[in-house]
Order: structure tokens, then C-alpha cells, then sequence
């Protein structure tokens, strides 16, 4: 009954945090976008984020944030939403899930606790710029 059940691998669609200058903060911040690096458009793409971790101790969570895009084209990108400050120091999770013709796909991405810095930047593909990515 299970092995009847096909659950796809997702592929070449990440996410990448990235740090740009905000006016309204006056400062940089982290952005998380959603990369799509294939040759397939997304469609009804919906985005579940929440961040959580131990704290001094103590378990510390957020409430869920929810995003939906009814199109991401291919080789493209969309900015998700900015990562407070204060939650950088906990696991950063986003569910992603999304149709490809009739099929669905879904992917959790995990920033860990602490991993959104400078120390982690590498080249996003599509933005070109520097990021911390999750595959």
C-alpha cells in the first residue's frame, strides 16, 4: 500500500537567506527568498514558516507565518519574508509545497540555529549575490 504511493524528489528549488539594507530599519536585515532553478514553472506555491530552539535554557517558539504564490515562473526567485534579528539564533524552518503539472511536491527547509550569519554566505545562483542556502 505505501510503496504505491510516489512522493516525488524536489529539486533545483531552494531557498536562500540573504542580507540587504532596509530604510525602514535602518540597518541590514536577512531575507529569505524562494530559488527556482529549474526549467518547470511553480504553481500554488505555498510557504510555512516558523522559527523555534532552546534559549538560555528554555524552549522558545514562534507562530506559523504563511505565504502562498499562484505562479513562480522557471529560473526565477521571490522574496519570502525578513528573519527577525532575534530569532537568528533558532532553527529557522519553512515548509515548502508547490504543483509541477499535477504533481505535488513539498520540501522542508531547515536554516539551524545560528547558521544565517556572514560565516555561511556563498553565491546564490539566479541573484548573484552572497547567501546562506539551504537545499
Amino acid at each position: 500500500m505505501k510503496s504505491d504511493i510516489n512522493i516525488p524528489e524536489v529539486e533545483n528549488v531552494f531557498l536562500a537567506a540573504v542580507q540587504e539594507w532596509s530604510d525602514d530599519f535602518m540597518e541590514k536585515v536577512w531575507y529569505v527568498y524562494l530559488i527556482n532553478d529549474s526549467d518547470f514553472d511553480l504553481e500554488g506555491v505555498m510557504v510555512v514558516s516558523k522559527a523555534f530552539g532552546t534559549v538560555d535554557g528554555e524552549m522558545k517558539k514562534t507562530s506559523l507565518l504563511r505565504h502562498a504564490f499562484p505562479h513562480i515562473p522557471s529560473v526565477s526567485v521571490v522574496k519570502i519574508e525578513m528573519v527577525e534579528t532575534n530569532v537568528l539564533r533558532l532553527n529557522n524552518e519553512f515548509m515548502v509545497t508547490y504543483f509541477i503539472g499535477n504533481t505535488l511536491y513539498d520540501k522542508k527547509f531547515i536554516f539551524r540555529a545560528q547558521t544565517i550569519t556572514p560565516d555561511y554566505v556563498e553565491e546564490v545562483p539566479i541573484l548573484f549575490v552572497d547567501g546562506v542556502i539551504v537545499r
